[in-house]
């Protein structure tokens, strides 16, 4: 598999047999889409959590030149969040496949986008700011961000570079269902 794999904790110990457990599934996913680069899936153990389903969190993030996917699932157990995840991903993988490839030899139709979202940034220093991201933005037009939108799951927001305006948007679903779109300028 061309693809690398990174798994990681929190609040969680990764044994070796958990590891090899999530390691050996999560390579199997190129398998479904050959142009997966990176896969990272995150673990977590909330012991405050109200309900017993929601005790572990598994996100699986794929990665490839023109494209993100995402799934996260919570469970009981941890290896049950992780698979009911990876099913999830995979579901989302095929949808990619069917909008992406020809029927002739299942060739990648190229996109000229890529997102690759940076791992995120929690700064505790600052009391305001609870939760901070940092993202690399390529270039993509609004139709493509909206794609981009729905395959990663985001209800209600999605900032991308907009080629077609060149600088940066912010794609949002308005209280009707439909899309908004806001272009920034520098002052």
């Amino acid at each position: 598999m061309a693809a690398t794999v990174e798994i990681s904790g929190r609040d969680l110990k990764v044994d070796k047999t958990l590891e090899d457990y999530v390691s050996k599934r999560a390579k199997k996913l190129d398998r479904y889409l050959p142009a997966v680069e990176e896969v990272k899936v995150d673990l977590a153990h909330h012991k405050s959590a109200k309900a017993a389903q929601d005790r572990y969190k598994a996100q699986i993030t794929l990665r490839g030149t023109t494209f993100v996917l995402r799934a996260e699932e919570r469970a009981e157990q941890i290896n049950t969040a992780f698979d009911t995840a990876l099913e999830k991903i995979q579901r989302q993988m095929e949808r990619y496949k069917g909008k992406h490839f020809s029927s002739k030899g299942n060739q990648a139709v190229p996109t000229d986008q890529e997102l690759a979202e940076l791992d995120a940034e929690e700064d505790e220093g600052l009391e305001e700011i609870a939760r901070r991201k940092r993202f690399l933005l390529h270039p993509m037009t609004p139709a493509e961000a909206l794609e981009q939108m729905r395959l990663l799951g985001h209800d209600s927001f999605f900032v991308f570079y907009n080629m077609e305006a060149n600088g940066v948007s912010v794609l949002y679903q308005r209280g009707d269902g439909r899309y908004g779109l806001i272009d920034t300028e520098i002052a």
